[in-house]
C-alpha cells in the first residue's frame, strides 16, 4: 500500500508535522487532548451522546469554516482548537498484528511490543474462520489498548483481501490467497472480530464499535513492480465477466456481511479510470452494498492521478474527480494543498467537502472519539497489561500450527521421534533469524522464538549454519560449513524460501525458483547428509521447488509461510509430531514457465488461442507443481456424504418462462441457465451438506475439509471446479468427525457470463470432497 514516492515524502512528513505538531499561535500544552472535555468543550451539539450519530456529524461540520474542512481532508487531520478537536492520525496498520508501518502508531511509549501473529497468507492456509476471528479480535485488544496510552489510533487500514491473482505479486503474502470464496470469508471474520462484530451504519446515538477496519485495495489491485509496469500508473483491464466473479467479491462480503467501517480505493486505473476517481465502484458500494463508513485514497493516490497518470488536467481537477466520485479522506496532502483553490475554481463545491466530512466524522462518534475522557468509556481500562499475554501468544502458536502445510513425506519420514535423534542440524539465512518470520506489514514482536531455539528445546545438541550469507544467497560463500554441519548430524533440516528483500510492497518478484544460490545448497547438504533431509520452505508466494519433489534425498517438505513470532516453536512441533500437520495450500504453486505469462494480464480465464493458460486453480489449464488446497498429514483422512440433496426444485420462480429465452439464459451448446435476479427466493433454496470424516491414522488430527462444486458440462466461463464451503475438524486417531457446511446455490453454485451477470446453471451438478463426488439435479 504506502510506499511513498521518494520525492513526496519529505513534504509529507513536513505537512503531516505542520498540521499535527506545529501549533502556533496556540501553545501545544493549550491544544485539546480529548474532544468534547468538559467544562469548556462538552457543550457542543456533537457531543451531546443522546443525538443520533448522523445529527451529531452534521452539528460539527456546521461549525466548521471552509478552511478548518479542508484540514481535516488528510489522514494528518489538524485540530480545532475553538471546538476542542484534538488532531488525529488516521492511519495505523493491523495487518496481523498492531505493525509499525504507518505514523498512527509508535512502539517507544509504555508498550514497546506487541504479539507478531503469523502473516496471513499462513493464517489462511489453516481454513479456519474461528481462528480468523479470534485473531483480529486479539488484534483489536491490542490495538485499543496501545491507542488508550496514546500510540495508536482507533482507524486501522487491513485487511488486504485483493486476490492472488499472479504468483509472483509482491503483497501476495498480505492476503488471504487466490479464492475469492476464502477471501470473502476471511474478509468477513477480520472485520467483525476486529470492530466488535459491530452491525449497523451508525445511525444510533451511541456505538459498540472497538475500531474501524478497512477493506483494501479497492479494486483489482495486485501488481507492484513488473517489467515497465508500476502500481502507481497501471491500467487493469478487467472484463465484466472476471470483476464480478473474481475481484469484487470479497469486498462485497467485507460490507455486506462485515460491515466495514472503511474502504481504501487503490492506485490503478480500473479500464481507463483511476480507482479513486471511479464513482460507479464507489457508488455501487454504497447503494447496492449499503456501504456506511469512510472511504481513503492509498497514500498519494491522489497526486499520482494527475502527476503520474496524467488522467486530469491539473491537482484541482484531481480533487474535483475524487470527491465527485465519493472519496472521503487523502492519505498525504494533495488535498491540503489543492482543495481550496478547486473551491475558487468551481470544480469543487463546499457540499461536496460536508459530505466527505459527514463520514469521516460518524466513523469517528461511532467509535466514540467525541464521547468525553475514554478512560471512562467502553474498552477504556485496556492497556499495557492486554498487550503481550499469554492467550495471545498461545494464539500466535496455534494459529502456525494450523496453517503449517506439509506438501511432501516419503516414506513416512516425518514426524521424527525424539529418542532416536541425538543431533541436528539447521541449515539456512532463517534458521536463527527471527527478523524474517513476521513478513511485510510487522511491529516490534513481544518474544520471538527461532527455529533454532525451536528445535534445541526437543533435542539440545542442535547446530546451526546460514549455509548463504542472506537470502538472496547469490554467492556459495558459507556452503563448505553447512555440509560439515549437515555430515556430523543425524538428522538435517534446511530452511530455504523468500523473505522481503524476494517479496513485499513496490517489488514483485521475477523467478518462481528459490532465490538465488538456495537450490544449490539444498542439493549440496541433501548430499552429504547421512539420512534424506527436510526442507522447510519460507514466504507468501509460490514456489517452484520441482527439484526437490522429485529428489529421494528429500525426504520431507513443509511449508511454513512467514510463523510470526512463535513460528520458531511451531515448527519444532510439527516436526516432531507433537502437532499433525494440517493446513492446506491457499494458492496454486505454478511452475518457473509461468513467468512467460505477462503479468499485466488481468484475464482469469484460459484462452488456448494466445497460449495463455488462464490463473487459480479455477481455470488454469498447466500443470501445477503443489494445486490449491494441497496439504498431507501424518494421518489419512476418508469422507462420506452423511445428507446432501439429490435435487433442487426451483419452485417459485418461473423457471421454464426463462430457459426458453435466447442467451444470456441459454449456453450456446443448448445447455439451460436462469438468471440468479430471477429466482424468487434464493434464501429458500439453501441447504446443508453434512460430511462424515474419518481419521484412518494412528495420530490425532486437525482437518480442514474443503467441499468444492463443479457442473457437469462446463460452458458460460465455468471455472473447472470452485470452492463452495470448508470447516476445519478434530478427528482423533481411528475417530470420526462431523463438518456441516451450508449451500447457496444462487452463490455458490451460479456462474458469471461475459456481461457479468450471474447465472445459476440448470442440470446435473457435482459436490466435491477429495476424490468423492455426489450428483445433484437443479431444475424447474
Amino acid at each position: 500500500m504506502r510506499t511513498l514516492h521518494l520525492h513526496r515524502q519529505s513534504i509529507l512528513q513536513f505537512l503531516l508535522c505542520l498540521f499535527t505538531c506545529f501549533c502556533p499561535p496556540i501553545a501545544c500544552d493549550e491544544l485539546p487532548k480529548v474532544a468534547c472535555e468538559p467544562p469548556s468543550h462538552a457543550s457542543f451539539p456533537f457531543c451531546n451522546t443522546s443525538l443520533p450519530v448522523h445529527a451529531r456529524a452534521r452539528a460539527l461540520v456546521s461549525l466548521l469554516t471552509l478552511p478548518e474542512k479542508i484540514q481535516q481532508l488528510s489522514n494528518g487531520a489538524a485540530a480545532v482548537p475553538r471546538l476542542g478537536l484534538p488532531a488525529y492520525q488516521w492511519w495505523s496498520e493491523s495487518l496481523h498484528g498492531v505493525a509499525s508501518n504507518g505514523p498512527g502508531v509508535a512502539f517507544g511509549g509504555p508498550i514497546r511490543a506487541a504479539t507478531g501473529f503469523p502473516q496471513v497468507i499462513l493464517s489462511a492456509s489453516a481454513f479456519n474462520r474461528t481462528l480468523w476471528r479470534a485473531l483480529a479480535r486479539a488484534i483489536a485488544v491490542e490495538a485499543r489498548a496501545m491507542h488508550n496510552v496514546g500510540q495508536a489510533g482507533l482507524t486501522f487500514w487491513a485487511p488486504n483481501i485483493n486476490i492472488f491473482r499472479d504468483p509472483r505479486w509482491g503483497r501476495g503474502q498480505e492476503t488471504p490467497g487466490e479464492d475469492p470464496l476464502v477471501a470473502s470469508e476471511y474478509a468477513v471474520q477480520y472485520v467483525k472480530g476486529f470492530q466488535g462484530e459491530y452491525g449497523g451504519g451508525g445511525s444510533g446515538s451511541s456505538s459498540s464499535m472497538m475500531l474501524s477496519a478497512c477493506c483494501k485495495h479497492y479494486t483489482a489491485y495486485d501488481l507492484e513492480k513488473w517489467g515497465n509496469f508500476t502500481r502507481y500508473t497501471f491500467n487493469a483491464q478487467v472484463t465484466e465477466q472476471d470483476m464480478e466473479d473474481t475481484y469484487q467479491p470479497p469486498f462485497r462480503s467485507c460490507i455486506q456481511e462485515g460491515y466495514a467501517s472503511c474502504l481504501m480505493c487503490s492506485y490503478n486505473q480500473v479500464n481507463g479510470v483511476p480507482a479513486c476517481a471511479r464513482g460507479d465502484l464507489l457508488g455501487r458500494a454504497r447503494k447496492e452494498w449499503g456501504f456506511q463508513g469512510y472511504v481513503t485514497s492509498d497514500c498519494d493516490a491522489v497526486a499520482i492521478i494527475y502527476e503520474d497518470q496524467k488522467y486530469s488536467a491539473s491537482p484541482e481537477d484531481s480533487i474535483a474527480d475524487v470527491l465527485k466520485a465519493g472519496m472521503d479522506i487523502n492519505c498525504g496532502t494533495y488535498m491540503l494543498r489543492f482543495t481550496e483553490s478547486a473551491v475558487k475554481m468551481g470544480k469543487v463545491q463546499e457540499e461536496d467537502i460536508d459530505r466527505a466530512l459527514l463520514n469521516l466524522f460518524s466513523v469517528q462518534l461511532r467509535l466514540g472519539l467525541f464521547d468525553g475522557d475514554r478512560a471512562k468509556k467502553r474498552f477504556g481500562r485496556l492497556g499495557p497489561d492486554s498487550v503481550c499475554t499469554a492467550e495471545h501468544r498461545l494464539l500466535a502458536l496455534e494459529a502456525a500450527r494450523q496453517g503449517i502445510v506439509l506438501l511432501k513425506n516419503d516414506r513416512g519420514f516425518l514426524p521424527l521421534r525424539k529418542h532416536e535423534v541425538s543431533s541436528l542440524a539447521i541449515i539456512g539465512p532463517a534458521s536463527d533469524d527471527a527478523s524474517i518470520y513476521g513478513g511485510d506489514y510487522t511491529g516490534v514482536p513481544c518474544d520471538p522464538i527461532t527455529f533454532l531455539d525451536g528445535l534445541r528445546a526437543y533435542v539440545p545438541r542442535t547446530s546451526s549454519a546460514p549455509g548463504c550469507i542472506d537470502v538472496p544467497c547469490q554467492s556459495k560463500y558459507g556452503f563448505e560449513e553447512a555440509v560439515g554441519a549437515a555430515k556430523v548430524a543425524d538428522v538435517v533440516i534446511v530452511v530455504a524460501g523468500l523473505n522481503l528483500t524476494e517479496e513485499t510492497e513496490d517489488h514483485d518478484r521475477v523467478s518462481l525458483l528459490l532465490p538465488g544460490k538456495q537450490m544449490d545448497l539444498v542439493r549440496a547438504v541433501a548430499g552429504a547428509s547421512k539420512a534424506p533431509v527436510v526442507l522447510v520452505l519460507m514466504g507468501g508466494g509460490p514456489i517452484d521447488v520441482s527439484f526437490a519433489t522429485d529428489d529421494p534425498l528429500v525426504a520431507s517438505i513443509l511449508w511454513i509461510g512467514y510463523p510470526g513470532e512463535v513460528g520458531g516453536q511451531a515448527l519444532a512441533e510439527a516436526l516432531f509430531g507433537d502437532v499433525n500437520p494440517g493446513g492446506r495450500l491457499p494458492v496454486t504453486w505454478y511452475p518457473e514457465s509461468f513467468t512467460d505469462v505477462p503479468m499485466n494480464d488481468m484475464n482469469m480465464r484460459a484462452d488456448p488461442s494466445r497460449g495463455y493458460p488462464g490463473r487459480t486453480y479455477r481455470f488454469y489449464t498447466g500443470k501445477a507443481v503443489y494445486e490449491f488446497g494441497h496439504g498431507l498429514s501424518y494421518s489419512s483422512y476418508s469422507y462420506k456424504f452423511l445428507r446432501a440433496p439429490q435435487r433442487i426444485r426451483l419452485s417459485g420462480s418461473s423457471a421454464e418462462s426463462y430457459i426458453d429465452r435466447e442467451p444470456p439464459y441459454a449456453t450456446k451448446d443448448g445447455r439451460d441457465f436462469l438468471g440468479v435476479e430471477e429466482v424468487s427466493s434464493c434464501d429458500a433454496l439453501r441447504f446443508r451438506v453434512q460430511v462424515s470424516v474419518v481419521n484412518k491414522g494412528d495420530v490425532d488430527g486437525s482437518h480442514a475439509v474443503l467441499l468444492f462444486w463443479r457442473p457437469r458440462a462446463i460452458g458460460e466461463g465455468s471455472p473447472w471446479k470452485q470452492l463452495i464451503g470448508f470447516e476445519r475438524v478434530h478427528a482423533t486417531a481411528g475417530g470420526e468427525a462431523e463438518a456441516e457446511i451450508v449451500v447457496d446455490p444462487c452463490k455458490h453454485l451460479s456462474v458469471v457470463n461475459e456481461k457479468g451477470r450471474r447465472l445459476l446453471p440448470l442440470g446435473a451438478q457435482v459436490l466435491m470432497l477429495g476424490d468423492l463426488e455426489h450428483e445433484l439435479l437443479i431444475g424447474a
